[in-house]
């Protein structure tokens, strides 16, 4: 008696397909989720720079019992305000993405993503909200 049983290697064709389909359904689940938690991580590091500076102007009040005037500047330009434009370097922020606003009894402070952060626009006021604008 012989032996119907033959020896094939390999996928066929339709086995490829539908794998190729489940990595395609997965792709497309995967890639818009990578994409928020990367700008969820820009914005993060804006956050931890913005609260730097905010730590520098309260000092500042605590100081002088008032907030340094300033109209859309850099930070480290106002004078009595002890930060340096080193102290706001970030990886997908550099230093000239912080502008800060204030008046004697209130701060708003914004970082503008440029670059590869481009869309990733926050900012943090007086009462320390964060908030994106």
């Amino acid at each position: 008696m012989k032996k119907l049983v033959a020896d094939h290697k390999g996928f066929t064709l339709v086995e490829l397909m539908i794998t190729v389909v489940i990595v395609g359904i997965l792709a497309s689940v995967a890639i818009p989720l990578y994409q928020a938690n990367v700008k969820r991580a820009k914005a993060a590091e804006a956050d931890a720079i913005l609260g730097t500076i905010r730590t520098a102007l309260r000092v500042y009040y605590a100081e002088n019992g008032s907030y340094p005037t300033a109209t859309d500047v850099y930070p480290w330009n106002v004078s009595g305000l002890e930060i340096d434009s080193a102290d706001v370097i970030g990886k997908y922020f550099p230093a000239t993405a912080f502008k800060l606003t204030s008046s004697s009894t209130s701060y708003t402070i914004k970082a503008t993503g440029t670059g590869s952060s481009s869309g990733v626009n926050r900012k943090i006021t007086t009462d320390g909200t964060l908030a994106d604008f």
